[in-house]
This record gives structure tokens, C-alpha cells and sequence, in this order.
């Protein structure tokens, strides 16, 4: 564990409280950067919306009433909770908790935003691992051609898995924002929001991980920015300069409100950051924050003051709200 000195001046505890941002005009739905899962989601969603007009217009009057909200931020009708699922951090219509028929899919061991991939992509190559098998017989080929896209199907499954944790209640404690190892600690002179020297940690996830992103401290998001980039090796240093990312700027709920830096970064497989929270929101320390799909890169930026111990090492195995990465002094 080793604990920083801060410069002189680097003492954040009577800053001024962050105003919040608009949301980046770029980031128009949880997943800015599209993709062909997305898009045949979308296009199951006119079709499904069609049937429930026609044969469950009962249900249909139903959720209407049910609904909350003044206007639609989708770009398509919003007939039941389904429709917002990309869209999520526009604002608009939206149910409570309990007039949701669908919250049950939270409680799933996997990741919601990745049930389609796992449909799709997981799905079909189980479909076709059983087809294999099922011509073998008549076609005199070997059964174990079947067993690479049985082994890809079963990676697939447990990428988009989504394990319980239970985050630490030790005071100053800063957590991992992703599971992976890591691969970069370095110390900031400065960074812009931040307002003064910082600790940035680099996390690099494989295929391996688990990929949903969680916050390192009680916080609010004060703003997002998303950048379209490359698709370069996310082992790759560079990568955190060029490739596609979102970057969340987030503030201690509680005294002394400092100020944290989350940044999701795409990797050569990994091409899809999701993000569902909004500025404004307020998120309990190792809350669920987004995910990226596939490999990938994420980054915590934090104020370097007096008395910080930081405990992340370059080649640690870190897991997303569970591991201290650093401490702050309680004074």
C-alpha cells in the first residue's frame, strides 16, 4: 500500500459542489454506438408492439394508465416498460418499480442489456452445435466439429453473466469500477475536472470477465461525454487515447465531495459501451453503472490529497465494486 503526498494546494475538502451537465447530445440511447444486436432488438420491438395492439389491447389500455411522464424520448410508440430499454437515460415516459411486469429480469444471473446477445449470438450457436450433431449420422462427418461453437456459445453465456456483490462499508474506501487486472497506475499532474493532481488506474477486462461497470463511491453523476474512436488492443496504451469511449464524471454524495472519473473504453473485440444512468443521478457505492461488451478497457481517475493510500498494483485481479483499490485518511 503506498500513500500519497499530495503538492501544496492539493487539499480537496472545501471545494465548491459541482453543477450539473446536459446530457452529451452524441450519447442518444444507453448504447451510443448502435450495433446489429441493437438494431434487430429494435426491429423484434415493432413487431411485438403491433401484436400487443391488436391482441392485447387490454393490457395495452393498462400499461397507459399505469404510466408515468409527460412525453416520449424514444424515437418509436412506448406501449409497455420493453420500449425504454435503450433508452432509458432521455427522459420522458417511464413505470414505478412495482407496475413493471419485467423487473424480474434484473434478477437474472446475467446482464439484461446482454439477453439479446445471449438469444441471438449464445442461441444460435447452440442451435447449431445441435444441428452438427443431429447430421452427423447422415453425413459421416466428425461429431466434435460440434464442439467449437459449443465452446463459443458457452463463452458467450458466461460473458454476459452478472454476479451479486455486496460492495464495502469502510469509510474512504474507493472500489473497482470494473473486474480484469491491472495494467496502469499512474500519477496526474493535473486533470480538468478533477481540479488538481490525481491517481488515473487502468483495468484491462478479457473475455473473461465479467463486464458490467460499477461506481467506486457513493456518488452523483455530474456529466457524461462519449467519443467515437479506433477499436485498438485495449492492452494497448494508446488505446485509452484513441479508441471509442464514455466518460462519467461523478461527485461524493457525502462531505467532502470529491470528484471521480470513469471511463469506458471499446476494445478490438469489445465495440459496444452501455450506460443507463443520467446526470443528476445519485448511485450507491458499487451500483451497477453500464457495461462494455466483450473485452475491453476502463480507467478510474481519482484526487491524489493527503493521506491517500493507494492499494492497486499494476498485474492485480480487481472485481468491480469488491476490491479497495485505494483509501482515504479519515481525519
Amino acid at each position: 500500500m503506498t500513500e500519497l503526498n499530495a503538492p501544496p494546494g492539493a487539499i480537496f475538502r472545501d471545494r465548491q459542489r459541482a453543477e450539473i451537465e446536459p446530457l452529451d447530445p452524441q450519447i442518444t440511447s444507453i448504447q451510443p454506438g448502435g450495433g446489429v444486436c441493437m438494431r434487430v432488438e429494435l426491429a423484434w420491438g415493432r413487431v411485438r408492439r403491433a401484436y400487443l395492439k391488436t391482441f392485447r389491447r387490454g393490457y395495452v389500455k393498462r400499461m397507459r394508465q399505469l404510466r408515468r411522464g409527460d412525453r416520449n424520448a424514444c424515437p418509436h410508440e412506448v406501449l409497455d416498460p420493453r420500449d425504454l430499454k435503450f433508452y432509458r437515460n432521455q427522459g420522458g415516459f417511464h413505470w414505478a418499480p412495482e407496475n413493471d411486469p419485467f423487473t424480474w429480469r434484473d434478477r437474472l444471473p446475467f446482464a439484461r442489456v446482454g439477453l439479446a446477445e445471449l438469444l441471438l449470438i449464445g442461441g444460435g450457436l447452440l442451435l447449431l452445435t445441435a444441428v452438427l450433431l443431429a447430421i452427423t449420422p447422415w453425413l459421416a462427418i466428425a461429431p466434435w466439429l460440434a464442439i467449437a461453437p459449443a465452446i463459443t456459445a458457452t463463452g458467450v453465456i458466461w460473458f454476459f453473466r452478472n454476479p451479486r456483490r455486496i460492495a464495502p462499508a469502510e469509510w474512504g474506501a474507493v472500489v473497482g469500477p470494473a473486474d480484469g487486472k491491472i495494467v496502469a497506475v499512474e500519477h496526474l499532474e493535473h486533470d480538468d475536472f478533477i481540479g488538481g493532481p490525481a491517481v488515473q488506474i487502468g483495468i484491462f477486462l478479457s473475455i473473461f470477465n465479467v463486464h458490467i461497470n460499477r461506481t467506486p463511491e457513493a456518488c452523483r453523476v455530474i456529466g457524461m461525454t462519449y467519443r467515437r474512436g479506433k477499436f485498438l488492443n485495449a492492452l494497448l496504451p494508446r488505446s485509452a487515447q484513441e479508441n471509442e469511449q464514455l466518460t462519467l464524471r461523478l461527485e461524493e454524495t457525502a462531505a467532502p465531495h470529491r470528484r471521480y472519473v470513469v471511463r469506458q473504453i471499446a476494445g478490438a473485440i469489445a465495440r459496444r459501451i452501455v450506460c443507463w444512468v443520467v446526470p443528476g443521478e445519485e448511485l450507491a457505492r458499487g451500483e451497477q453503472l453500464g457495461m462494455i461488451k466483450f473485452g475491453s478497457r476502463t480507467e478510474l481517475v481519482l484526487p491524489r490529497e493527503d493521506g491517500l493510500a493507494v492499494t492497486a498494483k499494476v498485474g492485480d485481479r480487481v472485481k468491480a465494486g469488491v476490491t479497495i483499490l485505494a483509501r482515504y485518511r479519515n481525519d
